[in-house]
C-alpha cells in the first residue's frame, strides 16, 4: 500500500522560508510525476508544484519564483523549498502523484505564515 509522510512545516513570519519533505513508501518516486498539493481552510486542495519522472518541474503561478520542488532519488524523498512565504501560503501541504492521485493521502504538514 502506498503511504506518504510529510514533514518540515511550521510557523514562520512573512518573508520566511521552510523546506518540506515527503517520504513515500511503496513506490519509487522516479517512476511518477510527483506533486506537492495544499489545502487551505475553506478551500479545495490545489496543486502547487510538480516534478516529472524526467525531472521536469512545473509550478502554479502563485508560487512561481518562490518555491522549488526537487527530489533525492537515492533516498526516495521529495522536497519543497519555500522562500518568501506569504500569509496566503498558509495551508496543509501534501505530496502525491500528479495524475490520478492515490487515495491514501498522508496527514500532511501544516504551514502557517503569520506575523
Amino acid at each position: 500500500q502506498v503511504q506518504f509522510v510529510e514533514s518540515g512545516g511550521g510557523l514562520v513570519e512573512p518573508g520566511g522560508s521552510l523546506n518540506l519533505s515527503c517520504a513515500p513508501s511503496g513506490i519509487d518516486i522516479t517512476d511518477y510525476d510527483m506533486t506537492w498539493y495544499r489545502l487551505a481552510p475553506g478551500e479545495q486542495r490545489e496543486r502547487v508544484a510538480t516534478i516529472t519522472d524526467m525531472r521536469g518541474t512545473y509550478y502554479e503561478e502563485f508560487v512561481q519564483g518562490r518555491f522549488t520542488i526537487s527530489r533525492d532519488d537515492g533516498k526516495n524523498l521529495l522536497y519543497l523549498q519555500m522562500n518568501n512565504l506569504k500569509p496566503e501560503d498558509t495551508a496543509i501541504y501534501y505530496c502525491n502523484r500528479r495524475w490520478n492521485p492515490w487515495d491514501s493521502w498522508g496527514q500532511g504538514t501544516q504551514v502557517t505564515v503569520s506575523a
